[in-house]
């Protein structure tokens, strides 16, 4: 997310501060507490306690974040028990190192909120090492005195606050919507290279779809239970339904943009409907952010008003078009007027509680559109294998944070020289490419806050100021840590020289340690990645372009059924879209990791993105036209409006099987020829326009037969 979009207000009313000002009173206030009893040492625990505990608090389920705490604090408790007995011996500290961080690294095969429980006990390991306890059991038990404080303050927050997170979802998720949609409005500039807008497309629709799990994991997660919602439940979730309805609207809005810019070229009404389209998008945005601080929304712009000029524009300029071109600008303009209605519908659930209409509305089994986590041994067996890219991840960082020990064992580093190994941990990452950005990242940040942070002690001599500074860096810590991390760490290391400072250390020699002990965690991370069981994004790239074939064969097979004058239901189609989205984000994601890595391990990476532009363009075409025959009633077309859809289903599976492992694959089903009758229906311009998008369908699927061949090749 690129913090300067963000307004001072805006940061202010989001949940990113609010997580900020949690983290910092329960950090902050236990360590004060105990200060004023006179065994500020008992502080400190309790403090790092509740610190590890906040890192398992992810957004989710209440249920989930309990749990989550819970197991949190166990873990930490006993990893602190381990290294308390393990670090008076180096060869028992070594082993303890080894284990507990290929374990821990591990957690990562059942999920985020597994994976952070980890982090959270990797912290705890490091922190021992460098605090050395006298009494291990005292410091353990403090250790998840703190976390069970944590676990207390956000359930609080949560019964407080209890519709906040899924209100700072559901509106994250429409802002992102919007910058999608003003993305596609670039289509419509004769000024663009339509390959650079495809990329940023692209590069969005990651982004959405994973604000839309993010939504799904708070407000679907267990929804069968629909006696225990509430109205203010009810709205949040209709809300979100009609924002996924609403961005396939925003993607149906796909055409051949090269025969438009032609067709269309010197007579303004291209420019003219991409200044609506952003028009639309600034008040979806709007919505959005008064959903997301619980604010009345505004209405900035008269959009009907707008629509109706861009109409009589498009009537204008449809004089003088093939009827084709014409009828492409009108159903344009249909798919805008939509938009903005569906718009004015999510906006009265919030202005009037309109809810009586939408209970009468299909209802989705809304179970069946989130995932389930599993959290069974024969998985971690499973993943026990070279083969498993966590695996290699954990065998990695376990031997990386053995190597920092030793090196910290053989050399001199100061009294700091934990934080070594407190760098390897929350640098590496699974992927090279992210660990690559993290090293980054945390490299600026040290630098920059270590300047701050001396400059703020040096110039800064009375302590009640120092601690109103320390509360500031604290905050803007924990707030821009789920936003940026190199923001996040330039706060962070003011904070850490302060509170040291505190305890009596001396402002330039912690920097110096610091920035000494961050260079040499960076470059024993970098090189651990780089050397140990690399995990190169080229080596998922095939599997995840079969997922993606599969489900856009998912969703032609819908396509199929429509024209065939079959009914589909509403709960199958958004299922099969939701795997489109799901897949198409995943291929994408790791294709964007894959061209930050090292040259010679980046493969085919044109015919990647050729591969990845096409299906978009495919998956786009399918949502528009599925949705169009979905809304009205029709009988079935004959057989020369089938035969594309066939063909086109026919291509993929080509395609498919070219990717697939040496195993058998799928038959691929021989496409009917057309029928020469055609007495089954009356032609329109409709059907017209309707056959020649099926057509580009075919034609778009056979090319992506080709790229698969020259992927293959």
């Amino acid at each position: 997310m690129n913090i300067k979009n963000w307004t001072a207000k805006r940061f202010f009313f989001s949940e990113y501060f609010a997580d900020g000002i949690r983290t910092t009173l329960a950090v902050l206030l236990p360590m004060l507490a105990f200060m004023q009893l006179g065994h500020l040492q008992s502080g400190i625990p309790v403090s790092i306690g509740a610190l590890a505990a906040s890192l398992a608090d992810v957004p989710g389920p209440v249920a989930h974040k309990r749990n989550g705490l819970l197991i949190g604090t166990l873990v930490v408790f006993s990893v602190a028990l381990l290294t308390g007995y393990a670090r008076t011996n180096v060869f028992l500290m070594g082993t303890n190192i080894l284990l507990v961080c290929f374990f821990l690294s591990m957690l990562t095969v059942y999920g985020n909120r597994a994976a952070v429980v980890g982090t959270a006990g990797l912290l705890v390991l490091v922190l021992v090492m460098g605090l050395a306890p006298e009494n291990i059991w005292a410091f353990s038990g403090l250790l998840a005195a703190g976390g069970i404080w944590y676990l207390l303050l956000s359930m609080a927050f949560s019964r407080i606050l209890p519709y906040r997170p899924a209100q700072h979802a559901l509106g994250e998720c429409i802002r992102e919507t919007a910058r999608f949609l003003k993305l596609k409005a670039d289509f419509y500039s004769p000024a663009t290279n339509l390959d650079e807008d495809y990329r940023k497309v692209i590069q969005q629709q990651t982004v959405v779809s994973e604000k839309q799990d993010a939504v799904r994991e708070l407000l679907l997660h267990d929804r069968e239970r629909a006696k225990e919602t509430t109205d203010r439940d009810s709205v949040l979730v209709l809300t979100f339904v009609d924002v996924v309805d609403l961005y396939e609207q925003v993607a149906a809005i796909q055409f051949d943009y090269e025969t438009m810019r032609q067709a269309f070229s010197g007579s303004g009404i291209l420019e003219h409907i991409g200044s609506v389209i952003k028009l639309v998008a600034d008040e979806l945005n709007e919505i959005g952010w008064a959903i997301q601080s619980d604010t009345r929304f505004k209405h900035r712009l008269s959009l009907p008003e707008e629509l109706e000029q861009l109409k009589r524009r498009i009537e204008g300029a449809a004089v003088g078009n093939n009827e084709n071109s014409s009828l492409v600008l009108k159903k344009l303009y249909d798919n805008l007027h939509r938009m903005a209605h569906r718009m004015e519908v999510i906006q009265r659930y919030f202005t009037s509680g309109e809810t009586a209409a939408a209970s009468q509305r299909e209802e989705l089994e809304y179970a069946s559109f989130v995932s389930r986590q599993g959290y069974d041994l024969k998985l971690f067996r499973d993943n026990l294998t070279p083969t498993s890219a966590i695996f290699r991840h954990a065998l990695r960082v376990a031997l990386a944070c053995l190597f920092g020990y030793i090196l910290t064992k053989s050399v001199a580093l100061g009294n700091h020289s934990y934080w070594v190994l407190l760098t390897i941990i929350v640098i590496m990452k699974p992927a090279f490419s992210l660990t690559k950005q993290r090293n980054y990242e945390r490299l600026v940040g040290t630098l920059v806050g270590g300047v701050l942070g001396v400059l703020a002690l040096a110039l800064v001599q009375e302590k009640a100021i120092q601690f109103v500074l320390l509360v500031f860096f604290m905050i803007g810590t924990f707030s821009a840590f789920r936003i940026s991390y190199v923001v996040s760490v330039i706060f962070m290391t003011p904070f850490i020289l302060i509170s040291f400072a505190f305890l009596g250390g001396a402002a330039y020699v912690l920097a110096q340690e610091r920035i000494v002990d961050t260079l040499l965690g960076s470059a024993i991370a970098f090189t651990a990645s780089y050397l140990l069981f690399p995990n190169w994004e080229s080596e998922k790239l095939s599997g995840l372009m079969q997922k993606m074939l599969q489900a856009n064969i998912g969703y032609l097979q819908k396509l199929e059924t429509c024209v065939a004058g079959r009914g589909v239901s509403i709960n199958e189609y958004k299922l099969a879209r939701k795997e489109v989205y799901i897949n198409s984000a995943n291929l994408s994601a790791a294709f964007q990791r894959m061209i930050s890595e090292p040259k010679r391990k980046q493969h085919n990476v044109d015919k990647v993105h050729s591969f990845l532009v096409l299906n978009h363009i495919l998956s786009s075409n399918i949502a528009a036209v599925t949705s169009t025959l979905m809304a009205k009633e029709h009988p079935a077309y004959p057989a020369v409006y089938r035969y594309p859809v066939r063909e086109a289903a026919a291509a993929l599976q080509e395609s498919l099987q070219r990717l697939s492992a040496p195993a058998p694959a799928p038959p691929v089903p021989e496409a009917a020829p057309p029928e020469t009758n055609t007495t089954e229906m009356s032609f329109d311009q409709e059907d017209a326009l309707l056959k020649e998008q099926l057509e580009f369908i075919q034609k778009v699927s056979h090319n992506i037969c080709k790229t698969t061949e020259a992927i293959r090749a």
